[in-house]
């Protein structure tokens, strides 16, 4: 497939969990709009593997890298190959994150289930802004893009464990933000729901939660991830120069937060 946009061309981007779902279709619209893509998996590699190969017929070219991001030694040694294979980085995505898509009611939490997602969406999220926030600085620029969610305007009866880390992310946001401006921005991308994989084999999805989330959102659609891609990486352009610390949503007008 042919370049979209060239607002990534000689540009270089990393985006976590980008073998399957939303991560995958953001590292692929990257390479579409000219970019060089880092495609991070921690154990799906045949799906990163899938993802790299997507890449390459969008006409560009990426590299696979592999770690727990739970573990900032394993963040450490990935940004090394990151900067190693590609000299800078303009763009980190921050996509991966735990959901807890078996958990179908709050009086199903464990301890375990709790773990997980503190450890990936809270833990993850801030090593890794962090660790590769730190290294932009030093280079001179950079764009960190953290994948929200609009769960938190709302909570959640079904995981509050999400919720309260997705608003973790938020925190995270400002913080880096004010630490990293004016060099390196930091801001939040919140999509609604979209017709993942993993949401379509969701049993609360499959048993009438999908047609009542599309009776309450006015454009009329549950979208496939690549139809959002798009607008998450907006946020690492030069046309959003001026935002950081910002949480921008994109969920069909479901939330319409705002003033």
């Amino acid at each position: 497939m042919s370049q979209i946009f060239p607002r990534f061309a000689g540009k270089t981007v990393l985006v976590t969990g980008a073998g399957t779902g939303f991560g995958a279709e953001i590292a692929v619209r990257a390479a579409q709009e000219g970019a060089k893509v880092a495609v991070h998996y921690r154990s799906s590699k045949a799906g990163a593997e899938a993802t790299l190969e997507r890449i390459r017929e969008a006409g560009s070219d990426g590299i696979l890298v592999q770690a727990d991001i739970g573990s900032w030694d394993q963040i450490t040694r990935m940004a090394d190959e990151v900067w190693a294979a590609f000299g800078s980085l303009d763009v980190l995505v921050n996509n991966v994150g735990d959901v807890s898509s078996e958990q179908m009611n709050w009086d199903e939490l464990t301890q375990e289930a709790l773990d997980a997602v503190i450890d990936i969406d809270v833990k993850g999220t801030l090593l890794m802004t962090h660790e590769f926030g730190e290294r932009m600085l030093q280079q001179g620029h950079g764009s960190i893009v953290q994948v929200g969610s609009t769960v938190i305007v709302r909570g959640s009866a079904r995981a509050p464990q999400y919720a309260a880390a997705k608003y973790a992310i938020l925190g995270i946001t400002k913080s880096y933000a004010k630490a990293f401006a004016p060099s390196v921005r930091v801001n939040t991308f919140a999509p609604g729901f979209m017709e993942t994989e993993r949401l379509l084999n969701r049993e609360d999805w499959k048993n009438g939660r999908r047609e009542v989330l599309l009776s309450q959102t006015p454009m009329g659609v549950i979208p496939p991830p690549e139809f959002v891609a798009g607008a998450c990486l907006w946020l690492a352009t030069d046309e959003a120069a001026h935002l950081t610390g910002g949480y921008m949503l994109a969920d069909g007008g479901f939330n319409m937060v705002g003033a």
